[in-house]
């Protein structure tokens, strides 16, 4: 069994009771399927690990670019994430009104992805089957279950972009 790392000053501390992130504790929302060490397509859990977030997306339309040192790029109507095993381009940014495999919109009418951070889970090069699209997001309501994902309240999830740097680590216990 390998003991996760231990956590750097910096580190943002995710466990089913919320975050722990540079002194704060934030509420969040974790999977419906509760954290997990053996992730798969599907399960709706969290997974538990080390992350990095790369990079990110918004909705230029809804909001401004938020304030953070993370390399964010505007959604727009044609953009999807590949959910789909079966897909070369599976846990991977595409784009296309009409795409032939399984996906998820990126540009949705709730506000979920309004700004969304890619995280490292099994990204950029993935694993099919492994989980796709765990990324860190706002939540629908609070403590509201995602489907594998953390989600914050946006007022937190700002507050949270606006301190983090590139060196951070996201550790799920």
């Amino acid at each position: 069994m390998t003991l996760p790392p231990l956590p750097r000053r910096h580190d943002m501390i995710v466990t089913r009771w919320g975050a722990r992130f540079m002194g704060r504790h934030i509420p969040c929302a974790i999977g419906r399927g509760g954290m997990t060490g053996s992730k798969h397509e599907g399960d709706g859990a969290t997974p538990r690990g080390v992350w990095m977030l790369a990079a990110g997306m918004y909705r230029a339309d809804r909001r401004a670019a938020p304030h953070t040192t993370l390399s964010l790029r505007p959604i727009g109507p044609p953009d999807r994430w590949s959910d789909d095993v079966d897909d070369p381009q599976y846990n991977q940014h595409v784009r296309g009104y009409s795409y032939g495999f399984s996906h998820e919109k990126l540009r949705m009418g709730a506000p979920l992805y309004d700004v969304f951070l890619i995280s490292d889970w099994n990204w950029p090069v993935a694993t099919p089957g492994q989980g796709s699209a765990i990324f860190v997001h706002n939540w629908r309501r609070p403590r509201f279950p995602t489907a594998g994902c953390i989600a914050f309240a946006p007022k937190d999830l700002n507050w949270i972009l606006a301190r983090w740097q590139i060196r951070n680590r996201i550790i799920v216990r």
